[in-house]
């Protein structure tokens, strides 16, 4: 059996004379984390819904799970878990119904709703009707619901879409336990600091096309450059030590400069600036995934 819960071989899709997905090819392990990143309207909805049997491509072919494009839906829905940015939630039953309906779609028939509602931190409010809940409250319910029936595979769109930054760091724990387990994600985001911190591997797709996929450390090793901001104590006479490639500017008698590790003299360089009693602080200087982002394919996110 392949080690791949996803693989999708040469895949296009066309909306009439608009070409939405242009023959992308990629694998999803069993137990990794998959970020697809892209603006609005770059084909990552479109290919969420080709993988989940919505769509058929044109094009290519794409096997899930042993099935190859989208047969045996029946079994594949089984098995798979799916949080859509759309909050389609009943809200008119409270948090607990929603997960009891949607566990009983399953044949689940003990299925523990208090320990899921406690998981995603609404055990206070799952027995609340869901149309008092706010955004962040829908979307963790949204989030349970996807794991109901402890998928294998589970596709996520913005899952941190709302939350605040105690419940955004919840979810982002649960996604890295479903991985630990086994289950496969794939995660559609535009936010490159939540894909930085979740994905094994991340896409980046640009009008239909992938146009970089790698380990994010890698990308960054690749197109960032390495280098080190240094921030010093000012001398009185406002000099600095030297040997900086390029000043940062000055600030409430703090001085900041780059040095370029890619250089000889960069060891002798760090030697002395970590021997200086002014040294505050080092930082490396990587390029962010959306620094990448915009060198490839010339465009942000937004």
């Amino acid at each position: 059996m392949s080690a791949h819960a996803i693989e999708a071989d040469g895949v296009r899709y066309s909306y009439g004379r608009t070409r939405a997905v242009d023959g992308i090819s990629f694998s999803v392990a069993t137990g990794e984390v998959v970020g697809f990143l892209g603006p609005n309207g770059a084909g990552k909805s479109t290919t969420v819904k080709i993988l989940t049997g919505m769509l058929a491509p044109d094009e290519g072919s794409v096997r899930m799970l042993g099935y190859e494009n989208g047969s045996n839906r029946v079994e594949l829905h089984r098995r798979i878990g799916v949080c859509f940015e759309e909050k389609n939630l009943y809200t008119e039953m409270t948090g607990r119904e929603n997960l009891e309906f949607f566990s009983r779609l399953f044949g689940l028939r003990r299925y523990d709703t208090t320990a899921a509602l406690r998981r995603v931190g609404l055990s206070e409010r799952g027995d609340d009707r869901v149309k008092r809940y706010s955004k962040g409250m829908r979307q963790r319910l949204m989030v349970a619901r996807a794991l109901v029936n402890t998928p294998e595979v589970i596709f996520l769109d913005e899952p941190t879409d709302g939350l605040d930054p105690v419940s955004a760091r919840t979810i982002r724990a649960i996604i890295k336990e479903e991985a630990a387990r086994g289950a496969a994600v794939f995660l559609t985001t535009h936010d490159m600091n939540e894909a930085d911190q979740l994905s094994d591997r991340v896409a980046f797709i640009n009008e239909g096309r992938i146009v970089a996929m790698d380990a994010p450390e890698n990308l960054k090793i690749e197109h960032g450059r390495r280098s080190v901001r240094v921030r010093m104590r000012r001398n009185d006479d406002g000099g600095t030590s030297g040997g900086g490639t390029s000043g940062g500017g000055t600030s409430g008698g703090v001085d900041e400069q780059v040095y370029d590790l890619g250089t000889r003299e960069a060891g002798e360089l760090l030697k002395a600036v970590a021997d200086d009693p002014r040294l505050m602080t080092i930082h490396t200087e990587e390029a962010s995934l959306e620094d990448i982002f915009v060198k490839l394919t010339g465009r942000g996110l937004v």
